[in-house]
């Protein structure tokens, strides 16, 4: 099996570089590549992403900022792997947990995989961002009749044509809400296993806004409401 690694950047000069070196270090339990699409970084972003040189690692500019789910768009069209997972350069995830999260796709226990970020006072910068967090899940459980423990996390792990076929539309953030949401209204219930997490602050970068939360529920209440595929089954 081979593992499409996704990795989209914006004006992430101070951590790209690490983020890097940090997921291409990894002993991973398949073939990889990593696919990093730059979305219109205004910063110094771009410079270092030139500099890194490693066979594994393929890196796609867009010329204006158009969005993480825009970027996750562009590296799905381009990947080549069986499976793919998103990996964010902030630098929050930690790399070394992907293999975790192919273990039980390579013993056969599951198709889709979330990683499940448990949060603590050494993860979180505010309460707020962890009730919202919160927030955000408990809607999908209670609209999808589901009990899932991370619909936000970056840490998803599906075949890739599996994700293709949800057709994302979102282009912002709201790519986690809709994925999720689109995966349980065709009945199919992501594995999830543990993961560290450390969330970095508004003064370190953090983009995510109490909006994005808002939005994210507007779209899982509007993906429940459309029609099942006919033919979808749960997995």
């Amino acid at each position: 099996m081979k593992l499409s690694i996704l990795m989209p950047v914006y004006n992430e000069e101070d951590r790209v570089a690490d983020a890097l070196k940090q997921a291409l270090a990894v002993d991973y339990p398949c073939e990889i590549e990593l696919v990093v699409v730059d979305d219109g970084s205004r910063d110094g972003t771009g410079e270092v992403l030139g500099r890194v040189d490693d066979a594994r690692l393929r890196v796609i500019t867009h010329q204006r900022n158009a969005g993480k789910g825009a970027a996750i768009k562009t590296a799905v069209d381009n990947a080549e792997g069986e499976y793919m997972v998103i990996l964010d350069a902030d630098l929050e995830y930690d790399p070394q947990d992907i293999p975790r999260l192919l273990e039980p796709v390579l013993d056969g226990r599951a198709t889709v995989v979330y990683g499940n970020r448990t949060f603590g006072s050494h993860s979180s910068y505010s309460f707020w961002y962890v009730v919202g967090n919160k927030g955000v899940t408990l809607a999908a459980n209670v609209l999808y009749n589901s009990y899932i423990g991370d619909l936000e996390t970056c840490f998803k792990l599906m075949p890739l044509e599996l994700y293709r076929s949800l057709q994302v539309r979102s282009r912002g953030f709201g790519m986690e809400a809709e994925v999720t949401g689109k995966l349980l209204r065709q009945r199919i219930r992501p594995y999830e296993v543990p993961i560290s997490y450390r969330a970095r602050g508004r003064e370190e970068g953090k983009k995510i806004t109490w909006k994005d939360g808002v939005e994210a529920i507007w779209i899982l209440a509007r993906e429940r409401t459309r029609r099942r595929p006919v033919g979808a089954a749960a997995r």
